[in-house]
């Protein structure tokens, strides 16, 4: 079994550690990566450190022009990238390959707004002076990204970062190191500068820790679940250490009865079952008006019975596993959860026996307010169906969670949309839209999920210090 190497300050660097990367379709390990401990996690920040000063003197167009470089690397292996994606993460081919198109739009997206880091300058207000704001990079950022999209919500950090003038030193999941070793490889081929970029492996609880005691490190960036950015946020205090947080979401999809019917279903398909119901923008709850509901529920299921189980790579396959034994035991316990609350499971609900971590597409009607996939996180292809019957009831129940990342309503009345926009708590609502994010808008939650914002012009102000300088004017 081949063991891939870590990329540490222009170099790759083989220790005498590694992890097992597992297929979920198949439960067995098919690739290795190297770990390292606390003192080379030290190095690899003060290495960032060291490169910092000269990356950051760079024109912005020098720094452009190595994105776009990478973002060419990385589109010549897109295939082989997807591929591997598949693999370790175990989500269907076409969606690996979707994954890695978006990875190279957010490198050359923020390598075109890296040129964009506006200042200004104010009208003076008292004689003699003038004032000026001018934006500078923060310095060393740690980025900790997560399993579900492994390449791309490593990407959405690392490239804002380099482009505003920081240097990163990335952290991939355990699970999914893989396509983060393949993007160390492009950065390599780009010929980026020594220790601008790096990507480290090893124990996540260690790596956060040093990442938040260590000074040299001046920000994070990281993508996981509300309970772990806590402890970020109780760890950053000590240094005041700022933070980029996106967290969990619990996303509610609302469809009026004067929706566009099939696309509202559709919509519906895509934002519950994306990436196997891995996302944290799934649709978690879906609330459908009563005048259409039950045509809705007969459609929907009609769609979920119709979709192809299997392994990622197989051609036509719709849902993939779930990423590990933990996440299908938490999956099937929702499920018993909802049925013991008097939930009604119309399709799926079991485990798909043989090898691999595989659930049935499940849909459950009747859910009780109590129930566990009601208000926690359903990292799974599971479907809560709600009826509703008006448009303050439907906000209302939107609303009652503690997440804020993302929401989605199908409706044809304009008016609607505007108090739907105005009233739903989340960062990012898609309104008749499956799949809202997009490298040039900004992406993050409300609430508890999260602080801050990835992408579009407020992703790169997320790695700029904003200074306002006043100077005093001779006679």
């Amino acid at each position: 079994m081949e063991t891939k190497n870590l990329y540490l300050n222009g170099k790759f660097v083989s220790s005498s550690d590694a992890v097992t990367v597992i297929n979920p379709a198949t439960g067995e390990g098919f690739a290795r990566v190297a770990t390292i401990d606390a003192p080379k996690v030290r190095q690899a920040l003060a290495d960032a450190h060291a490169a910092f000063p000269a990356w950051r003197q760079l024109t912005a167009k020098a720094r452009a022009d190595y994105l776009l470089a990478v973002a060419d690397q990385l589109s010549r292996r897109a295939d082989e990238t997807a591929k591997i994606v598949t693999m370790e993460n175990g989500k269907p081919l076409a969606q690996s390959k979707g994954e890695v198109a978006l990875s190279i739009d957010h490198l050359r997206w923020f390598a075109e707004e890296g040129r964009r880091a506006y200042g200004r300058i104010i009208p003076h207000q008292t004689p003699g002076k003038r004032n000026l704001v001018v934006k500078t990079p923060l310095g060393v950022v740690g980025a900790i990204a997560p399993w579900n999209f492994p390449i791309l919500l490593g990407v959405r950090k690392i490239a804002p970062a380099l482009a505003a003038g920081c240097t990163t030193v990335l952290k991939p999941a355990s699970q999914t190191p893989l396509s983060s070793i393949i993007l160390a490889e492009c950065f390599d081929a780009a010929k980026v500068p020594a220790g601008v970029f790096q990507v480290i492996l090893g124990s996540a609880e260690m790596i956060a820790n040093q990442m938040l005691s260590d000074p040299l490190c001046r920000k994070i960036t990281f993508t996981g679940s509300t309970e772990v950015g806590k402890k970020l946020i109780a760890g950053a205090a000590a240094q005041v250490k700022p933070l980029s947080l996106e967290l969990g979401g619990h996303a509610p999809l609302l469809v009026f009865d004067d929706a566009d019917f099939e696309k509202a279903v559709e919509g519906t398909m895509i934002a519950k079952f994306r990436n196997t119901g891995q996302s944290c923008i799934a649709a978690n709850r879906i609330y459908v008006q009563s005048g259409i509901y039950d045509r809705f529920v007969s459609a929907f299921v009609a769609r979920v019975k119709a979709m192809k189980v299997g392994n990622g790579l197989e051609a036509g396959v719709d849902i993939g596993p779930l990423v590990n034994e933990s996440g299908l035991k938490g999956a099937l316990a929702q499920i018993e959860d909802a049925v013991r609350r008097g939930g009604k499971v119309l399709c799926g609900g079991k485990r798909i026996e043989g090898k691999g971590f595989f659930l049935e597409p499940t849909v459950i009607a009747n859910l009780h307010g109590e129930s566990a996939c009601m208000h926690e996180e359903t990292f799974a292809p599971i479907a809560p169906l709600v009826r509703f019957e008006d448009e303050a009831d439907a906000i209302a129940q939107a609303n009652a969670s503690v997440y804020g990342l993302s929401a989605y309503a199908f409706t044809r009345d304009l008016d609607r949309t505007f108090r739907l926009m105005e009233s739903l708590d989340a960062g990012t609502i898609g309104i008749n839209d499956g799949v809202p994010t997009t490298s040039v808008a900004p992406f993050g939650g409300v609430k508890q999920s999260g602080w801050g914002r990835e992408l579009g012009i407020e992703g790169l102000e997320e790695f700029l210090e904003t200074k306002h300088v006043s100077i005093g004017m001779g006679s």
